[in-house]
């Protein structure tokens, strides 16, 4: 198995976030890829490779220009209107106002994003466009023939849409790397997000095309972040109606009830016999992760992965979630070794 990893992920460190009611350090933080990294090195997985650089264009394939632009200058805007630590909106648009842009950083934080989970640094934005290229180069390793490859982003993306970001998000790595794919020669490209949280950026992007597919196993949204997307009849539109597919799950959900919804999910994506297989690898369903609530074991991450394997496809995994963080690599490892282990045998 290739791992693709950079340490520019480290530029990026939040600060603080809104959770509970209190302004807390936020839960994504740089120890999370420091510790993955380790676990895949002592599991012997394969290379770690520098990712390389693809440009804007990619990220233009599927983010909204103004948005990007915006994404380049909010640190500078922020600075110069005199503000200290990290840029975090707290006004958003909602029901009967305008969505109009503003002219002040603090109107814009708010209408480019839709959380007050995801602040702003000095070093985000080039943090954010590693963490695209990483995914990139892992897309690019499975055209060139790799069967199994792990691009270790930070930060993650499946909550960032075409022109907002939130939930630690600011640029849709996985997205990135489908809609790569399908610009090179792949037909068909499936996306499975095994994150608790739904991935509602990448619903919202591929919400209308059959040719990407996009399976979600997340947290009921009745319940949990990002609550405004992520329910059942939430199908697609247009051409890309059921060919969106959302299994949610309700609080303390049991192994047995995730794997249940895993192996429909597989079974989803075997049937749609896609060229490439993109999971969102999200392993905050671990039952000690502090901001979630399902019940996954160490050893559930291995059947996890062996399971994802026995589709036979050319496979990409993309760091998303995971928030125990003395754990995170333990779980992303076994996902990993089974995976890599399976996809060798076949």
């Amino acid at each position: 198995m290739l791992t693709v990893y950079s340490n520019d992920h480290q530029l990026h460190r939040g600060g603080l976030e809104l959770s509970g009611g209190e302004l807390v350090p936020c839960f994504e933080c740089p120890e999370r890829a420091d510790l993955v990294l380790a676990a895949v090195h002592d599991a012997g997985l394969g290379d770690i490779v520098e990712p390389r650089d693809f440009g804007l264009d990619p990220l233009l394939r599927v983010h909204d220009a103004r948005f990007l632009q915006f994404l380049q200058e909010a640190w500078d805007l922020w600075s110069a209107a005199g503000r200290s630590g990290s840029a975090l909106a707290y006004s958003w648009a909602i029901r009967d106002m305008q969505a109009q842009e503003p002219e002040h950083v603090d109107g814009k934080l708010g209408y480019f994003s839709f959380d007050a989970t995801s602040p702003i640094g000095s070093g985000t934005w080039r943090a954010a466009k590693t963490s695209a290229n990483t995914a990139l180069s892992g897309a690019a390793a499975l055209l060139d023939g790799d069967a199994c490859v792990f691009s270790l982003c930070r930060p993650p993306g499946h909550h960032a849409a075409r022109d907002y970001f939130g939930g630690y998000c600011y640029l849709n790595n996985v997205a990135i790397a489908a809609q790569y794919l399908r610009d090179q020669r792949a037909a068909k490209v499936a996306i499975l997000d095994v994150d608790y949280h739904h991935g509602n950026g990448t619903q919202s992007i591929f919400y209308d095309r059959d040719d990407v597919l996009f399976v979600s196993i997340h947290g009921d949204p009745d319940q949990e972040f990002p609550f405004f997307l992520g329910r059942r009849s939430e199908t697609g539109s247009g051409a890309g109606r059921g060919y969106n597919v959302n299994l949610p799950l309700r609080w303390h959900s049991s192994s047995q009830e995730w794997f249940a919804a895993l192996d429909q999910a597989t079974a989803i994506v075997a049937d749609f016999a896609p060229d490439y297989l993109l999971v969102s690898l999200g392993v905050d369903t671990y039952i000690e992760d502090p901001i979630s609530k399902f019940r996954l074991l160490h050893e559930d991450y291995l059947i996890m992965g062996a399971k994802i394997a026995a589709l036979g496809l050319p496979m990409q995994f993309v760091l998303e979630g995971g928030y125990a963080v003395g754990d995170i690599g333990v779980n992303v490892a076994n996902v990993l070794r089974a995976a890599s282990r399976d996809s060798a045998q076949r």
